[in-house]
């Protein structure tokens, strides 16, 4: 594996096509539950916060064709995941070598960008979560979400400086499964309710138009690209898991997390009527209570539950890339008391749509740079050609996305 990023002939080139976008022979002979373990990181973060907001985002922004610019975001994302998998291929031998200057130079930015967007991504998780708990208690208001965003990062940060964060790693599996089951009672839930009311009404009434410009939707659907935010996290599980390991679980989980997205917006649509044009960031509740009031609490929960333990993971993956950075000078203490600090002062910066908007453009700003390491190390035209597409598509979300509202 590690000369193949160096290889030059043609044989390779076909070889390194196949592996990169298709299983090879040995990694088809994997079973799904070699798989699976590799699977559950990228899995808990692609869906800890997107289905919890992208249904109101994107109904918002661009009402009844919300199904199909999810597929875009879809499309968009699954191109980003194919650089990252590229790149765990053909960028970490070359990396661990350390003899392409370029290439160690562009890698070392998209750390200090993947930290940033971490950063961001701390305070939207723990935003939507005070916007769902908050709303049980009808106690929603922007100041209200501040105030316990600031809390909740807070003693994140507080555990993290007096004895670490790792107690609460494990909540990310129980997360992640908890998350899965409420998602599908929704999707059952979602599909009973269009059924029984299509049989009743004889067609579905979707949501209204809003009233922008093709330009003004463009760009808020530009900026939901953090939902679908994750699969990046397997090309740093390289001490757990091999090289094509790696690969097919960033593969698939893409393969299953958006291909649910699509189906979650479709299913969602038909009852998004309900909500007249007021969208919020928790509307999800709303949709949900429609269906039965019985979905509510769960979902709640679920989302207390999926949000704070993907804050602190993001915690802890953005106090680790720090330290490893700074090569020990910030240690684990002074990285937690930052990353947590940065975080909540954010939670003062605007609505959890503005966030969400942030997050997407720090995390394009990671994919647009993991492009252009992916551009130093590869020899392939057509593949560099992609890099570039996927690259000027990246470059678009950073520049003009804009948030929803």
């Amino acid at each position: 594996m590690q000369h193949y990023a160096v290889m030059k002939s043609d044989k390779w080139v076909s070889m390194k096509n196949d592996m990169t976008h298709r299983c090879s022979s040995d990694a088809e002979a994997k079973t799904f539950l070699q798989i699976t373990p590799a699977m559950s990181t990228p899995l808990a973060s692609i869906f800890g916060s997107g289905f919890l907001v992208i249904v109101p985002v994107l109904a918002s922004s661009v009402g009844p064709y919300s199904v199909l610019a999810m597929l875009v975001v879809a499309f968009v994302a699954f191109q980003a995941g194919a650089v990252v998998r590229h790149n765990i291929l053909c960028a970490e031998p070359v990396l661990e070598k350390g003899e392409q200057r370029s290439t160690l130079m562009l890698e070392r930015l998209s750390s200090f960008a993947l930290v940033a967007a971490y950063i961001v991504s701390i305070c939207l998780y723990v935003h939507i979560l005070s916007s769902f708990v908050l709303s049980a208690f009808d106690m929603d208001s922007s100041f209200n979400k501040s105030l316990l965003t600031t809390i909740i990062i807070g003693s994140i940060t507080f555990i993290g400086v007096a004895g670490g964060l790792k107690p609460l790693e494990k909540m990310e599996s129980w997360a992640l499964y908890i998350t899965l089951a409420i998602l599908t009672m929704l999707l059952l839930g979602f599909a009973m309710y269009d059924v029984q009311y299509y049989m009743d009404a004889g067609s579905f009434v979707m949501p209204a138009m809003p009233e922008r410009s093709t330009w003004e939707m463009i760009t808020i659907v530009a900026g939901t690209l953090i939902v679908v935010q994750g699969f990046e996290t397997t090309r740093y599980l390289g001490n757990e898991f091999d090289s094509q390991t790696r690969i097919i679980a960033s593969r698939w989980s893409q393969y299953l997390s958006l291909t649910v997205y699509v189906v979650f917006v479709a299913l969602a649509l038909p009852i998004v009527v309900i909500l007249n044009g007021d969208y919020a960031e928790n509307s999800l509740i709303l949709l949900a209570a429609e269906v039965s009031v019985l979905l509510v609490a769960p979902l709640i929960i679920a989302a207390g539950l999926s949000q704070f333990s993907a804050a602190v993971a993001d915690t802890l993956a953005a106090t680790a890339n720090m330290t490893e950075m700074t090569v020990g000078r910030v240690n684990q203490r002074w990285g937690y008391a930052l990353v947590g600090g940065l975080a909540m002062a954010l939670a003062w910066s605007g609505s959890t749509f503005a966030i969400i908007t942030l997050a997407s453009k720090a995390f394009a700003l990671y994919y647009l740079l993991q492009c252009c390491v992916g551009f130093t190390v590869c020899k392939n035209h057509m593949e560099r050609l992609r890099f570039i597409l996927v690259g000027l598509a990246l470059l678009f979300v950073l520049v003009f996305a804009v948030p929803a509202g």
